[in-house]
């Protein structure tokens, strides 16, 4: 999202640490930066052929300013632009970014066909949607849709909250229609944004005042194990049953070589709900 603010040489650093531990998948938007995130990974990346071979560009659209759009139109329009600035000839993943309240299913299955006929775009999926919302478009779509982005962090719990919440002493809004059970049923793998962040963008719960038990119990957890409170925040979402991603969003070469250990830590039962809780989460 931000890494059109960086130095070439400093995001060229980024981009080849993160893949020199194994890391092969970036998310873009079209939306970001204007474009110019795009543009810039590919002047970092020194786009050859074999450069695009190795790793996996997934990319979303239907942001505009003040308003989403669905449309069949934007969506090829946007792709077409993306492609253009990543200097690649197709997206590995298309994402729906957000939901448009005037969605037509119609015109986006019509959009993907097309993608997906000329070679632009080989799969898709959606973010920050509900199962319904999913639904409405498999009526239409013929793809599978194989990722939904969602907010998830210690700090944020609201798709793990919704599935805990049938006491009645435990309120939850609803509003997710328990996303987590539905694309755990329907093989959607499930990418967290901000798994650093509070709810919304409104910073990290690392060293924040507001969350002393929280990190507390981070800083001995990652002691423990020789690692970074980061790392550990990570782990923890890797640790559910559903294999979700997390999509680190950091611009610091030297958090990804931190965080990155994450995949070769597995918090025990009794440690992913300590974590829970000590995030001020209560259990019925």
């Amino acid at each position: 999202m931000r890494i059109h603010e960086m130095d070439l040489a400093e995001l060229a650093k980024l981009i080849g640490t993160a893949t020199d531990l194994g890391i092969n998948i970036f998310d873009h938007a079209d939306i970001y930066g204007g474009g110019r995130s795009e543009e810039v990974f590919a002047d970092a990346m020194g786009m050859t052929s074999s450069a695009r071979d190795a790793i996996i560009i997934q990319s979303k659209c239907g942001i505009r300013e003040s308003y989403y759009d669905f449309s069949k139109s934007h969506i090829l329009t946007s792709v077409e632009n993306s492609l253009r600035r990543l200097r690649t000839d197709y997206l590995d993943i298309l994402l729906l970014h957000r939901p448009d309240s005037l969605m037509e299913p119609e015109e986006v299955a019509d959009a993907f066909d097309s993608l997906q006929q000329a070679g632009k775009v080989r799969q898709f999926g959606v973010s920050n949607q509900n199962p319904m919302q999913i639904e409405l478009l498999k009526s239409h779509v013929r793809q599978d849709l194989i990722v939904n982005q969602l907010q998830l962090s210690i700090a944020a719990t609201g798709i793990v909250d919704s599935g805990l919440s049938v006491d009645a002493n435990i309120p939850h809004s609803g509003a997710d229609g328990h996303a987590l059970e539905y694309c755990r049923i329907k093989g959607i793998t499930i990418q967290a944004w901000s798994p650093l962040q509070l709810a919304g963008w409104a910073g990290t719960f690392l060293g924040a005042d507001k969350f002393p038990e929280l990190n507390a119990t981070l800083e001995r957890m990652a002691q423990a194990s020789g690692v970074s409170a980061a790392t550990v925040a990570i782990a923890w979402i890797l640790r559910h049953p559903a294999n979700m991603q997390a999509i680190v969003g950091t611009t610091s070469a030297a958090r990804i070589a931190q965080i990155v250990k994450a995949a070769d830590i597995t918090l025990s039962r009794e440690e992913w709900y300590e974590l829970y809780r000590s995030a001020g989460n209560e259990l019925p």
